[in-house]
């Protein structure tokens, strides 16, 4: 049975009124980037990351103590997992720019050779570009991993199935200052555990009396 008249005439005026908005205001909004991804590490550092070495200071002054240099460097899409990229970058974090490549020389990961490599690059670089004297004065002060580009691959099964996986990259960053690494105080388990539970008491529950 066809519709009526007057349904088929409303439903075209909605249609032509839909196409309409749809010219007029998306054209507007085209040149707004996603923001799905906005607080992801790909989309924040890996653009800004080495940027930041381009940064100029103002002259300091008479007796101000001197800025200590800051060196920025980064590599992107390792074929390596991140989770297994950041157990190694929290282990040289802290540490002397010498005792960060002698840990690294001794550990057998694939990723370890990779920071490695991006250790004497940023050394390289700060002794060249950054004025850096002496190039054993420098701690690594930054050191973390973010997720890089999934692509997504077809595993074979038996009697014809199949499943998918991903073929994993990271990318890893890094930063290096001039000078000795900041002494961290050795807190006791009996002060940590004392700590946590003054965190507890400080807390605030919602709805709560």
């Amino acid at each position: 049975m066809a519709p009526p008249f007057g349904t088929a005439v409303g439903f075209s005026f909605l249609r032509s009124f839909a196409r309409q908005l749809q010219s007029r205001f998306l054209p507007s909004f085209s040149h707004f980037q996603p923001q799905s991804s906005i607080h992801t590490t790909e989309s924040l550092d890996s653009k800004n990351w080495e940027r930041k070495n381009r940064i100029v200071y103002p002259p300091q002054l008479p007796g101000e103590p001197r800025r200590s240099a800051e060196i920025y460097h980064c590599r992107y899409q390792i074929k390596y997992s991140k989770d297994k990229m950041w157990y190694l970058a929290k282990l040289i974090r802290g540490m002397t720019i010498d005792q960060a490549l002698a840990q690294l020389e001794f550990s057998d990961k694939k990723g370890a050779k990779v920071i490695k490599e991006v250790l004497l690059e940023a050394q390289d670089m700060a002794v060249k570009n950054h004025n850096v004297e002496y190039k054993s004065n420098l701690y690594v002060a930054e050191s973390f991993s973010g997720k890089g580009v999934y692509l997504k691959r077809i595993r074979y099964h038996g009697r014809g199935r199949f499943g998918i996986m991903d073929k994993v990259r990271c990318h890893y960053f890094v930063k290096l200052v001039e000078g000795q690494p900041p002494q961290v105080e050795q807190k006791t388990s009996f002060h940590q555990a004392k700590e946590y539970v003054q965190e507890l008491k400080n807390r605030t529950i919602i709805h709560s009396l």
